[in-house]
């Protein structure tokens, strides 16, 4: 039987975004998913979670400038710097919110560069992410983008490509089996 949760930066978008735990729980959710808990102080975050007897069960890593149409800087070689930060800010957050997943956005090709220009650094980054997510007790989960919504999506190959990239860069690493889509579902299933 699936399990699902609320993905509060989709839903009761009505509401400002701390009141959105309590309007979860009050439809009956259970857990609760959301793109950044960066913007917001984690013990605020955790204290909603808490209140409204919710489950934190994803959230992304840093993903650049999204305002700026980023999608992730995993695959651009010159951000490794900021990238290994952001692993740390999410470990900081998951570890504060009781989070065992964290979603890892691949990001757009940078101008001028092909999928096997940056797959060195891609799978080095995962690498690094998902050892030291594991060393957290934290599972990181990677999304291929569909070309359709981004089509400068570094996550171009097939699917399997993708499988086989995020397994090799770490055995507790897993491809997400979701993709985001022009009408991006408003909740997902939560793993058993």
């Amino acid at each position: 039987m699936p399990r699902f949760a609320a993905n509060l930066t989709m839903l009761f978008t009505e509401l400002p975004f701390m009141q959105r735990f309590e309007a979860a729980a009050s439809a009956g959710f259970q857990a609760v998913e959301y793109l950044f808990p960066y913007p917001f102080p984690k013990q605020e975050l955790a204290a909603a979670l808490r209140a409204n007897g919710l489950q934190q069960v994803l959230h992304n890593l840093p993903a650049g400038q999204w305002d700026a149409g980023e999608r992730g800087i995993a695959c651009h070689p010159d951000r490794n710097s900021e990238f290994r930060q952001g692993v740390a800010s999410a470990i900081d957050y998951a570890t504060a919110l009781g989070c065992r997943r964290v979603n890892c956005l691949v990001g757009k090709l940078p101008q001028g560069a092909t999928p096997n220009d940056v797959q060195p650094t891609l799978v080095a980054n995962l690498r690094y992410a998902a050892r030291e997510l594991e060393a957290a007790g934290i599972q990181m989960l990677v999304e291929p983008i569909n070309r359709s919504t981004f089509p400068a999506s570094s996550s171009r190959g097939p699917t399997r490509r993708w499988r086989s990239s995020t397994r090799s860069a770490h055995r507790t690493s897993w491809c997400s089996s979701t993709s985001i889509t022009r009408s991006a579902p408003k909740a997902s299933s939560v793993p058993r």
